[in-house]
């Protein structure tokens, strides 16, 4: 799953219809080039893809004025459901690099209330899980044949593993205390199209 496409289509979801440098430019404003790894190329080439997959269509953008012509797009209702569901899978999904979860949590409030829970409960049992491996790894280093000196590679893992699964029981917390406006909870959630 590509950080960039669910970045991509929450962005354009959320202004309604956007150009390419609008995209990229709220995504910059965002520091996404640095825990997304999404880069200004990828931005427009996600469009190009979108568009040819049916996820996105280019429409008029009246608001260019007299500046250069720009191409706009707006999510299709097939662009919508794939938002949804790569939301959902990014909150719930084992991400090794961490970039599709981080996307995740900026759109999260896109999903009701109930549904984030679930997902981000799964994630926290994948969390624990690789919590529970890597303490494993660092422990028993050298029994794994692996030079004394390495087990700092798996205390450094570890102890980023538990500081996830920390992080992650506390935005449960929250959630379940009802911080963060949602999907459904009568104000426009971050991340809705503007009606």
């Amino acid at each position: 799953m590509s950080a960039t496409r669910l970045l991509v289509l929450g962005v354009v979801r959320m202004h309604g219809k956007a150009h390419g440098y609008q995209v990229r430019r709220e995504l910059l404003s965002w520091a996404a080039d640095k825990w997304g790894n999404v880069q200004p190329g990828s931005i427009y080439h996600a469009l190009k893809k979108m568009t040819a997959e049916g996820l996105l269509e280019q429409v008029e953008d009246i608001e260019a004025g007299g500046g250069p012509d720009r191409t706009a797009y707006r999510l299709t209702d097939d662009g919508e459901t794939e938002f949804l569901v790569q939301l959902g899978r990014a909150l719930s999904s084992d991400d090794a690099t961490g970039y599709s979860l981080s996307a995740a949590v900026t759109f999260m409030p896109s999903l009701p209330r109930a549904q984030v829970l679930a997902l981000l409960k799964q994630q926290l049992a994948n969390m624990e899980a690789h919590a529970k491996s890597t303490h494993y790894a660092r422990e028993h280093a050298t029994d794994l044949g692996k030079p004394a000196h390495v087990s700092e590679l798996y205390r450094l893992w570890s102890v980023h593993a538990e500081a996830n699964v920390t992080w992650m029981k506390d935005l449960i917390g929250r959630l379940e205390a009802g911080e963060y406006v949602m999907a459904g909870e009568g104000e426009a959630e971050f991340g809705s199209p503007p009606k």
